[in-house]
């Protein structure tokens, strides 16, 4: 493990926080350090249910954007596909995995926290697929996941529109599983994932395959469409301009070219 992630296991279940706060922006590196976690607990007996939690203000409220001059540039197509085929072996892991989202879930953020199996949250949280209010197309699987857990119609409205679910509503949504005060998010994660630990490991391996069959297969099929589309769009003047206005805090003003 690096700075940027530990992993602590107890009671059959493991922690894995995520420490870089306090947006907890991701990049090929951390991705790939947490599918490498995964793997690692695929074979780790002691492990039965895992826990993915954030130090920090937010969950994970992107992808870390502070290159934005080389968001053009062929050199970022090639990490975002490296970035995919590491998400898609964060999708490949078989153990049950708990989000405790304590604040925001953005963007490709937002993709990480529907890679787990159940997301606890609360009132203070935000979950948002921010993409079209940048120009841009979802990623990480989100064309996927999305509307699998909340339907076609509940999906588009999300990524047509970009809006900021708060914890309520995203429960409401079925976008994520149980809200709680933000103070016991990590502790109520535990406790579901402690009760999955409690059912037999082989057992639930089992029925967790069953449902979730194919999907990691969907994701990296998927992802490969979305990358396209991402390079396509990230060309566009209204890309340009969804990410002047995100970091001059206006709205953007769209022309569609």
């Amino acid at each position: 493990m690096s700075n940027d992630t530990t992993l602590t296991i107890s009671d059959h279940v493991a922690s894995i926080e995520i420490h870089r706060p306090p947006n907890n922006f991701f990049d090929f590196d951390l991705i790939r350090e947490l599918a490498d976690t995964y793997e690692r607990l695929d074979d780790d007996a002691n492990c039965r249910a895992i826990v993915l939690c954030s130090e920090g203000k937010h969950f994970c409220a992107g992808a870390n954007f502070q290159s934005r001059e080389s968001w053009g540039s062929e050199q970022l197509d090639n990490q975002a596909s490296q970035l995919y085929v590491e998400a898609v072996r964060i999708f490949s892991g078989r153990k049950p995995v708990v989000a405790a989202v304590h604040g925001a879930a953005i963007g490709g953020g937002l993709g990480l926290a529907l890679s787990a199996d159940f997301r606890v949250t609360c009132e203070e949280a935000r979950f948002s697929a921010n993409f079209a209010r940048l120009g841009f197309h979802q990623g990480f699987g989100l064309s996927a996941t999305l509307p699998r857990l909340v339907g076609q119609t509940n999906a588009s409205l999300l990524l047509f529109t970009g809006r900021r679910l708060k914890g309520d509503e995203a429960v409401s949504m079925g976008l994520a599983d149980a809200l709680v005060p933000q103070a016991d998010v990590r502790s109520r994660a535990h406790a579901l994932a402690r009760e999955i630990a409690d059912s037999a490991p082989l057992a639930v391996q089992s029925i967790r395959a069953t449902l979730r069959a194919g999907l990691a297969e969907d994701i990296a099929r998927i992802t490969e469409h979305e990358l396209a589309e991402q390079s396509r769009l990230r060309t566009s003047d209204d890309f340009r301009e969804g990410i002047a206005a995100m970091a001059e805090r206006r709205t953007p003003e769209f022309k569609g070219r």
